[in-house]
């Protein structure tokens, strides 16, 4: 699932984003050590790559199109400007990846159109009722989606890998949301309790709903518990699970909010 981008190291924090490092992290091997057309060989992997560009690509588009609406919950122009030009680059990921998979001979839209309903579903579901909602929604619930693709880019080969890890990229959208929301709260306290709740909400819907959707496509599923490429086994799950977690609480920390 992907929703929008956010920064892993917002000007509050120092924390690393969930997966190892590119100074700890071993070489690359298997299929991580081979590019596109040697790994495409294998069927299987060719449509998990396919999903996962889809659902990303979709999840751009959707990121988009909120950003658009968020604009008109800004108290200020600037704040607007702002979320405009946020805008504007997540537009610019979701051309990178409808290109990529024209690039490769599938349709975009077909490769989007299995995530339409699940993603769809998740924001209506965590629709936010102000300002502060929504951007707490951008940093902390979409950066949940961002580590769990990270955490799948490392295992797929280097020319996915280097195009996901791209599409990923900090927009700008994670200063911006922590000095907004620390600004609040310093303003009225009683602000942090209301958004630590709803943070921890949208935790729980991200994780379900990513776990939903990768259960119901079998080539990803398949990927990512080892039938193709060099995917996790289930302590290596645990530990990503672990890592996500980690990650998360972090973020509230940048926020000012209790995890």
């Amino acid at each position: 699932m992907r929703f929008m981008t956010s920064s892993d190291k917002p000007d509050h924090a120092t924390e690393t984003p969930a997966g190892p490092s590119a100074e700890t992290a071993p070489a690359p091997t298997g299929v991580a050590a081979q590019d596109w057309a040697t790994a495409a060989a294998d069927p299987q992997y060719r449509a998990a790559v396919v999903d996962l560009l889809g659902a990303l690509a979709y999840g751009e588009l959707a990121a988009f199109e909120r950003l658009a609406e968020d604009a008109k919950l800004a108290p200020t122009l600037e704040d607007k400007a702002e979320l405009a030009k946020m805008a504007s680059a997540e537009f610019h990921h979701f051309e990178r990846l409808r290109n990529r998979l024209a690039e490769i001979g599938e349709e975009p839209t077909r490769a989007m159109e299995p995530f339409v309903a699940a993603l769809d579903g998740f924001h209506r579901q965590t629709a936010p009722s102000d300002w502060l909602e929504g951007l707490v929604k951008a940093y902390v619930g979409d950066s949940i989606a961002s580590d769990f693709y990270r955490e799948v880019a490392a295992r797929l080969d280097a020319d996915t890998r280097a195009l996901v890890l791209a599409v990923l990229d900090d927009t700008g959208h994670a200063g911006f949301a922590v000095d907004r929301v620390r600004a609040a709260i310093d303003a009225e306290p009683r602000v942090g309790g209301r958004l630590a709740l709803w943070a921890r909400r949208l935790m729980g819907e991200a994780l379900s709903q990513s776990q939903r959707v990768v259960a119901d496509r079998d080539a990803l599923s398949t990927m990512l518990v080892g039938g193709v490429a060099d995917g996790f086994d289930l302590a290596e799950v645990g530990r990503m699970f672990s890592r996500i977690t980690e990650a998360h609480t972090k973020r509230m920390a940048a926020l000012g909010l209790a995890a």
